[in-house]
């Protein structure tokens, strides 16, 4: 039976649900049908991942939707409601893009790593949400777009994680068009690894999941942290910068036992320190 995290009955029936089995966190969007990312679902979805961050029971994090639709993106009518503020809405517009600029970058800066499972279309922030993700595992039916340009609203923030998954040119077709591509072409384009069935895609999404929590969790939240520095440095920063963590990781308990039982043929202990 699945291990359901310590959080408030009321938070159950939310926008998020969160429920630990075997170290892997599940976090669902559960506010179908669109699952929009409104400054609540954000609050709630940042603070889950706060909360892992002291869970040593997590090891790896898997966001999911309920619904046909996995994200699709900022909440527009809740935005446009408050054009009737006397700012015509501008601090609040701040307010809810300040909070998905923190929502991805908790994503990307957390300890554990984050997979998404996309079924359905991810659009905007939505798809922002999948390219935050370390890594991203769609159904044949997930679909993704950042349309911004058809509403006169360019999706600059979705673009800064877009561009860090694929090609300039493949970014650029993709938000000066605004057309939607399919989970193949998706992956063409470097934005998700593994496209697969829908039927199976719990399945795998999991495999890969328990996979990963399976290793040292001191070794994973090393080298994911060093990923995301280097790939901001330059080539010469990058190699020094990766050196010394490689020391400093060579010194740690769990790259002592891991040589020792590749070395002896045998199945590594790990005390994740």
């Amino acid at each position: 039976m699945a291990e359901i995290l310590a959080i408030k009955p009321a938070a159950i029936e939310g926008p998020v649900v969160a429920q630990l089995d075997k170290g892997v966190l599940r976090l669902t969007l559960a506010n179908p049908p669109a699952n929009a990312l409104s400054l609540m679902v954000m609050a709630a979805l940042t603070a889950e991942l706060e909360r892992a961050k002291t869970n040593k029971a997590v090891r790896v994090i898997v966001l999911s939707a309920a619904g046909k639709v996995f994200c699709a993106g900022h909440d527009l009518k809740e935005m446009t409601a408050r054009r009737a503020d006397a700012d015509h809405g501008k601090a609040f517009f701040a307010e809810t893009f300040a909070a998905c600029a923190t929502l991805m970058q908790a994503i990307v800066r957390h300890p554990l790593p984050v997979i998404a499972e996309v079924d359905g279309l991810a659009t905007a922030a939505g798809l922002q949400l999948v390219a935050s993700c370390d890594l991203a595992i769609a159904s044949h039916e997930a679909t993704f777009c950042t349309p911004g340009v058809n509403i006169g609203l360019f999706c600059s923030t979705p673009m800064v994680a877009l561009s860090r998954n694929v090609s300039r040119k493949h970014a650029m077709e993709m938000l000066l068009t605004g057309e939607t591509i399919d989970a193949a072409t998706a992956k063409e384009f470097g934005l998700v690894n593994r496209v697969v069935p829908r039927e199976y895609l719990n399945q795998i999404v999991t495999k890969y999941a328990q996979t990963i929590a399976s290793k040292s969790s001191l070794v994973i939240k090393t080298g994911k942290e060093a990923f995301y520095a280097q790939a901001e440095m330059g080539l010469a920063d990058a190699y020094a910068y990766t050196g010394r963590i490689m020391v400093e990781n060579m010194l740690a308990r769990d790259a002592e036992e891991g040589i020792g039982a590749f070395i002896g043929k045998r199945k590594p202990e790990w005390t994740d320190e």
